[in-house]
């Protein structure tokens, strides 16, 4: 576990500092997000104190932040730019795609999927987190650069490292002076107060100035209301079906992908299909009040948990606060300095990423290192965290399968009554069929055969299949084969299969005493 992340109870107090650090930090991410998919800041902002709020009050891990992410936004772009081309109606169809998405994560959680994630190995978490890692890092290329792309000036660019070196410092050793305060919220203040009253460094306001003309950020609550000036056709029912599908997907794997991050980091368990289902409420009710939508975020769920937030009430006041900023707060929010948020960012990237994954080589099976590497590299140049996470669980299952293949081992042990017993340890699986099959030979066995499953099991059609086809080999040949000591499990396989396998089971089986010839 990374030393910045330490098991605790969550107070009041923390939970309230901590969620005014998250909600400062919420800011800029939220507006880079909005400039990504192509919609207003405004947009991006209301999607994170919609997403914030409702999962935090009702969602399935308490400290969990969740808001306008980058991956949500990728797909989103997309959506725009298909209303644009119908008729200026890239926001309705963000909207519409959204509150598509979010129905479809409320039927997730209600069908219990969510367990799935327990699948997902620890190789695949670790590459995915430091996947994350090194893409919050390359994110925060944006605050050594103007809005268009280049580089700032030689002077401009000393004072922000200068003072993301010094936000860095103050969160690292703070805490070891007093924990009173989050030292995140702390570096921020301090930063500011200089940037305001000493040396002038870029803001917030200076940031949406270069991209938007406009240094302004303000606006009231947005009112509910459903997407309008969409003609219903096939096409575009395709259209927005798949792009909502895809956000479901994303916004579900990420989502819970940081929750089981955020429980190994403070030892506690929280609720997937719970999780889900107030994603999909937030995602509904964030497209339903002009939102673009989001899911859980692992970097301010990081800043959260770092700053002492545990329970639901940090994410609540980070929602709060964020809504009251937007509304009154906006020439405040304005002043907070780039450099602050990035030194922030910087400290969030050492926490994430898993340090412990250089010493695994040399010490772990060369398999494993493959499934982190690949996990790593998907998420770094591709930024599509379910395709990361999906290509590390069937590589993993791939590994797995081939490595069973190789460890079937059938034994033979002749009888004094001329029969033999063929003790069969592994599992017996599409992988392992044909080398289990191969080793048995109909025309040297003696007449009466038997196949000992006591340290083996059958775990799939194909395993069951090969059985079948093998007892026809035999009864060709004139002889008989049957199984013995198959597990409950097995025997309701073959039973479940009923004709559509042809198998003896031995008289004497103590678990299953059905014959099916």
């Amino acid at each position: 576990m990374p030393i910045l992340f330490r098991k605790k109870r969550g107070t009041l107090k923390d939970d309230s500092l901590s969620g005014l650090t998250v909600a400062l930090a919420l800011v800029p991410e939220a507006i880079a997000f909005s400039f990504a998919a192509g919609v207003p800041p405004l947009v991006g902002l209301w999607a994170a104190v919609f997403m914030g709020f409702i999962t935090s009050a009702f969602g399935g891990r308490p400290g969990m932040i969740s808001g306008a992410t980058g991956a949500i936004a990728v797909v989103a772009a997309k959506a725009f730019d298909y209303g644009q081309l119908q008729g200026d109606l890239g926001l309705q169809y963000v909207f519409v795609c959204v509150m598509a998405a979010g129905l479809m994560q409320i039927l997730f959680g209600v069908l219990k999927l969510g367990h799935f994630i327990r699948l997902v190995p620890h190789p695949v978490m670790m590459g995915f987190v430091n996947g994350l890692a090194i893409v919050i890092l390359f994110a925060q290329k944006s605050s050594f650069q103007n809005a268009a792309g280049e580089w700032l000036p030689e002077q401009e660019l000393g004072i922000l490292s200068a003072f993301i070196t010094l936000t860095m410092a103050i969160i690292f050793f703070l805490p070891k002076l007093t924990k009173a305060v989050p030292s995140s919220l702390v570096a921020i203040i301090v930063v500011g107060l200089i940037t305001t009253f000493g040396v002038e460094s870029r803001t917030v306001s200076d940031v949406l100035l270069e991209n938007t003309g406009s240094g302004a950020l303000s606006g009231s609550f947005p009112l509910p209301a459903l997407p309008t000036g969409i003609e219903w056709t096939s096409k575009n029912l395709i259209f927005i079906l798949k792009i909502a599908s895809t956000i479901a997907l994303v916004g579900i794997i990420e989502s819970l992908m940081t929750l089981q991050l955020i429980d190994d980091l403070t030892e506690s368990r929280g609720k997937s299909d719970r999780e889900s289902i107030a994603q999909g409420i937030g995602n509904f009710l964030s497209g339903l009040f002009g939102g673009m939508g989001g899911c859980a975020m692992i970097g301010q769920s990081l800043i959260n948990i770092q700053s002492g937030g545990r329970g639901r009430t940090s994410g609540v006041v980070a929602a709060t606060a964020l809504a009251l900023f937007i509304m009154v707060g906006g020439p405040v929010i304005g002043q907070i300095p780039i450099a602050a948020l990035t030194g922030v960012m910087f400290m969030v990237v050492i926490g994430t990423f898993e340090w412990a994954t250089f010493s695994t080589f040399g010490k772990v099976p060369v398999s494993e290192i493959i499934v982190i590497l690949a996990v790593t590299l998907i998420t770094v140049f591709l930024h599509n965290l379910a395709l990361a996470v999906f290509a590390g669980v069937l590589l993993s299952a791939l590994v797995f399968a081939w490595k069973s293949a190789k460890h079937v081992t059938l034994i033979p042990d002749d009888q004094e009554d001329g029969s033999r017993i063929y003790n069969l340890y592994g599992l017996l699986f599409f992988g392992s069929v044909r080398e289990f099959t191969e080793r048995m030979s109909p025309a040297d066995d003696p007449d009466e055969v038997i196949i000992d499953f006591k340290e083996a099991k059958v775990c799939d059609y194909s395993s069951m299949e090969a059985l079948s086809a093998l007892t026809e080999r035999y009864k060709k040949a004139g002889k008989r084969i049957r199984l013995r000591h198959l597990s409950p499990e097995c025997a309701s396989l073959i039973d479940t299969a009923g004709k559509l396998v042809v198998v003896e089971v031995a008289e004497d089986d103590p678990h299953y005493n059905m014959t099916r010839m």
